[in-house]
């Protein structure tokens, strides 16, 4: 394996999951982050020292695993960002869930700078994350696949390479996004409509996964409505922008999206009900609240 030395931006619970899977595989890591007790954490776990400006020269990677696309430019070309110290030919791979169109302006803006620049939304969940079983949907030139690759092959199970140009990679993101925003939704409705006919959560939780009716996304969030843990694994906050990309995206295309626009409406009703910063399986409580039910935990 080659060792590379990677910069990690943004050690959220996804950010994090990626910077220690790159160090399990032998890779130099620095990790950033606003939150000064994740880098010290990082540091404590084997990540190298140092400020973004000393050390971005040096690197080989850098991975940006920040929010949203406001964040990506940010790290990127705002002030303090690390664009201006990377040396030519070092590889920025961007994870934000972001639009196609504001994917190719970073990788224009990067080719100018004399970068290598890799779409690469991410998926598959915290835990995925910090196992380095991520799927990348990634988009990009081959030499900048090539280059990246150790820390690819570190941080990820699947690498999905859907085109040699920035773009691709968002839009399989947001359609993925799609999907598991509907499903979570779809979930939250049809469990709390099985507790008006007297279909306890936990029963819910015990037959719907052996059913047609079953997705990952249910299999995966359900066991939190039964708990009554809504610890964020996964935020509501994620889902009114996850989705008005998909809708924004939709509506350039001319392509009309009802079942988005319907969850996005629940999506927003959770976050204006002060739930943005659970767990988006919280979704239920809105459906819970509206018909009079109370959820396990909560009584």
């Amino acid at each position: 394996m080659t060792r590379q030395t990677a910069a990690v931006i943004g050690l959220g619970s996804m950010g994090y999951g990626v910077a220690s899977s790159l160090l399990r595989a032998g890779h130099v890591v620095h990790g950033f982050d606003i939150n000064a007790d994740a880098v010290a954490r990082l540091q404590k776990d084997g990540g190298a020292p140092g400020t973004l400006a000393e050390v971005a020269g040096g690197c080989d990677v850098v991975i940006s695993v920040v929010i949203n696309a406001a964040q990506t430019e940010a790290v990127l070309f705002g002030d303090g960002g690390i664009v201006a110290h990377l040396a030519p030919g070092t590889v920025v791979m961007s994870c934000a869930t972001v639009a196609p169109d504001f994917a190719r302006s970073m990788e224009a803006r990067c080719t100018d700078a004399g970068l290598l620049y890799i779409d690469a939304p991410i998926s598959g969940g915290p835990q995925r994350s910090a196992r380095g079983e991520l799927s990348v949907l990634a988009s990009g030139a081959p030499e900048a696949f090539a280059k990246a690759r150790p820390c690819l092959d570190a941080m990820a199970s699947q690498v999905y390479g859907l085109g040699d140009s920035a773009g691709p990679g968002s839009a399989m993101k947001a359609i993925n996004q799609m999907l598991v925003g509907i499903n979570l939704a779809g979930m939250a409705e049809a469990l709390t409509f099985g507790m008006t006919q007297g279909v306890t959560p936990e029963k819910f939780a015990e037959i719907i996964p052996q059913c047609a009716g079953t997705s990952w996304v249910l299999e995966n969030r359900v066991g939190h409505v039964v708990d009554g843990d809504y610890s964020p694994l996964s935020a509501v906050d994620i889902w009114p922008k996850d989705l008005g990309i998909c809708l924004d995206v939709a509506h350039s295309a001319k392509f009309g999206a009802p079942v988005t626009a319907a969850a996005l409406q629940q999506w927003l009703a959770a976050q204006g009900s002060g739930l943005g910063r659970e767990d988006d399986a919280a979704l239920v409580k809105v459906y819970a609240r509206n018909a009079g039910l109370t959820l396990p935990g909560a009584e």
